[in-house]
């Protein structure tokens, strides 16, 4: 079957809209050029597929190619780590200049006693707020919400979520938030953040045969664009990250 029979069609149909490129190969091309300006895209995905490194490596490219200042905030490791990781696959903080800004959250809150019992979704908001006013990124990844979500201790996770987007929103800044999905094809948060969301892409680890098995992308949904919905293979070389055909069996 023809890939125009899996496009969407919920493009908008005056002016242009303005796109962040994730700077995979292969798939801007299949979302009219990358995400639209002021979205929040969950990047979603099991373990092992990547999820950190295809989020840095948007908001590195696009720090590095075209000076477009980010802030990527982790909760799940260390700035150091990140960072370390990162340059082992190629993408070397260095040359991103100050276009991109990495935070600790976690150690913000461990080192500084003047917060006092400040949550952490206090302590989050007000660190990317103040980002924002010193530094004015316009590109935010959080690395990740189940652990956001974990440890801010939702009273009422889904009326919290849906006032914690509008506030991303009220930012002014595209968001990627990274989430983890497990074997549920069609689960992509407990508290409805696929519908909260203006995008999702989907990382899944696809068992080609009893030896082989293959990173996969996919562009499940997002708004003001026309888009592929088709399973991409996902191939990172060296810094580089493209998309090709499927292996099948």
């Amino acid at each position: 079957m023809e890939e125009t029979a899996f496009m969407t069609s919920s493009a908008e149909t005056t002016g242009k809209t303005t796109r962040i490129k994730t700077y995979i190969e292969g798939l801007d091309e299949k979302m009219e050029g990358g995400i639209p300006v002021g979205n929040v895209v969950l990047l979603a995905g099991e373990p092992g597929t990547m999820k950190s490194s295809v989020a840095y490596h948007l908001a590195y490219e696009n720090a590095r190619k075209e000076g477009r200042k980010g802030l990527y905030v982790t909760m799940e490791q260390s700035r150091e780590s990140l960072i370390r990781n990162m340059e082992s696959v190629g993408m070397r903080l260095g040359e991103a200049g100050d276009a991109l800004s990495i935070v600790d959250i976690g150690h913000i809150r461990k080192s500084l006693t003047a917060l006092g019992n400040k949550s952490w979704m206090e302590i989050l908001k007000m660190y990317a707020k103040n980002m924002k006013e010193s530094h004015g990124y316009d590109l935010l990844v959080l690395d990740s919400l189940p652990v956001l979500e974990t440890l801010s201790e939702f009273q009422n996770p889904r009326n919290d979520l849906f006032h914690f987007f509008e506030w991303i929103r009220g930012l002014g800044v595209t968001c990627v938030l990274i989430t983890e999905t497990r074997r549920d094809p069609d689960g992509f948060g407990p508290w409805g953040e696929d519908y909260l969301a203006d995008g999702i892409v989907q990382l899944i680890m696809a068992k080609v045969n009893e030896e082989t098995i293959q990173r996969r992308v996919r562009i499940v949904k997002m708004r003001s664009t026309n888009h592929a919905t088709n399973l991409y293979s996902l191939i990172v070389e060296k810094g580089t990250f493209r998309t090709a055909r499927v292996i099948s069996t």
